[in-house]
């Protein structure tokens, strides 16, 4: 073996070791951005939820409580449709946010792809 195909081969791996780690850094860079991102929105939405239930909630009891003795069997079966009616439309609308969002590690997988490619050409 040449001293000089020797040297290159060193080179090569030394460069594909540097690029590695690059990419390595990316996805770590990334992997923290998402899990910061999902724990502040399931924190986020669990505050949400609870309080938006408990304001439902006893906004619904005010309109029973408000409503004749006559109709209280109405003024329930209303408030309970009214809170099917929002849960089916806060269903699709986390549906529709859950498809928009970004494939999750995209810039790794973008970097690796052109990676692979400058490697086979």
């Amino acid at each position: 073996m040449s001293a000089g195909l020797v040297e290159s081969a060193q080179r090569f791996v030394a460069n594909l070791l540097e690029l590695s780690r690059t990419r390595f850094e990316l996805f770590g860079a990334e992997l923290r951005e998402e899990l910061g991102r999902l724990a502040t929105g399931l924190l986020g939405g669990l505050a949400v939820l609870i309080f938006a239930a408990l304001g439902l909630a006893f906004a619904g009891l005010a309109v029973v409580m408000y409503v004749g003795e006559a109709n209280r069997v109405a003024a329930l079966v209303g408030v309970a449709l009214f809170f099917f009616a929002v849960a089916v439309v806060v269903a699709l609308l986390v549906r529709r946010v859950a498809t928009e969002k970004p494939r999750a590690f995209d810039a790794t997988i973008t970097e690796l792809r052109r990676d692979l490619d400058a490697i086979n050409s």
